[in-house]
């Protein structure tokens, strides 16, 4: 049955940062995002693929972690649509006016079931294509926002909401060990690629990182060496090497407040209508890492707070699943 709204992409992702200039410092003069516009508490970033106004907002805040992400909808029609959907499942919402966030238009935004601020938009204001700009290229000549991944206690109520009821299809899972094997991990998508959101069992609600496509392996080269020089080598979190799941080449980095982005290339398409899910177990030690090396315990223990209805951050404890590896206990 037709929903009623289409899902394009995952649009854009506010950062909360405490040091707004520090954090623009890491941004755009190390990683090379282009500043679109800002103002004293906002800086709106985006890749040189982008045509659109922002897919990055840093805002300053007191306390670092995720003010809200944002999927692209094809029409306004839509949005309505969605807000329906919400209310016939209890959600809060809200409309955000147009002057709510720079260049965007109306949006609606939610605090899903799941405990995450999560909004809705269908248009935004155009902006200056970079791609062919070549003596604009900067840091790691950052393309656009390509994914966001999410910590839920139960993955799998999240996993039959994007699908069954969002529209997103499955690419690849994570599943236990044993003879009854539970669902740890997903990754979802709307557009024709691995992922726009990855769901991973974990401490909620939290997000673990945003995915920002680079043109390829040697922009995230260039990158570590270019981190390295400019005095951030403890924002060198992880990698770069190559996933399991996703086939994708990475680099993981945490910000100067610790909030952490996934520099990614080399993923794969995913149109096929008869597309069958990829499914790896999850002591399989190439899942994480396809070269088998082991991932540092901050990227498992450690993620970023999504800021509450009441301007704090709240969480729920993930719940105990049975036959996980001993490398993951601490991740919990």
């Amino acid at each position: 049955m037709d929903p009623g709204f289409d899902i394009v992409k995952a649009g854009h992702i506010e950062f909360l940062v405490k040091d707004l200039d520090a954090a623009k410092r890491f941004y755009v003069d190390a990683l090379g995002f282009v500043v679109t516009e800002s103002d004293s508490r906002h800086v709106y970033l985006r890749g040189l693929e982008d045509r659109s106004h922002h897919c990055l907002t840093l805002t300053e805040a007191e306390k670092p972690g995720v003010g809200h992400f944002a999927f692209r909808v094809a029409s306004e029609e839509g949005l309505k649509a969605i807000e329906k959907l919400a209310r016939s499942r209890g959600l809060g919402s809200k409309w955000v006016e147009a002057e709510g966030e720079r260049g965007q238009g109306r949006a609606l935004r939610l605090r899903d079931q799941f405990g995450f601020p999560v909004e809705f938009y269908s248009k935004m204001l155009g902006e200056e294509w970079m791609l062919q700009k070549f003596e604009r290229y900067r840091g790691a000549k950052v393309m656009r926002l390509d994914h966001f991944n999410i910590m839920v206690p139960d993955a799998a109520s999240a996993y039959a909401w994007y699908v069954d009821s969002l529209g997103f299809g499955c690419t690849e899972v994570t599943e236990t060990e044993g003879s009854k094997p539970e669902l740890w991990a997903a990754w979802l998508r709307r557009k024709h690629t691995c992922h726009d959101i990855a769901i991973t069992t974990g401490k909620g609600p939290r997000v673990h990182h945003a995915g920002f496509t680079v043109s390829d392996r040697s922009s995230i080269m260039d990158a570590a060496d270019l981190l390295a020089s400019m005095g951030y080598l403890k924002s060198m979190e992880r990698g770069p090497g190559r996933h399991g799941v996703s086939n994708a080449f990475f680099l993981y980095l945490r910000d100067p407040d610790g909030n952490r982005i996934e520099l990614y290339t080399g993923d794969y398409i995913s149109a096929d209508p008869d597309w069958v899910p990829i499914r790896w177990k999850l002591n399989d030690p190439q899942r994480q890492t396809f070269w088998g090396a082991p991932t540092p315990e901050s990227w498992f223990n450690e993620a970023m707070h999504v800021k509450s209805e009441s301007g704090g951050f709240e969480e729920i404890h993930a719940p105990v699943i049975k036959d996980r590896p001993d490398y993951l206990l601490s991740a919990r």
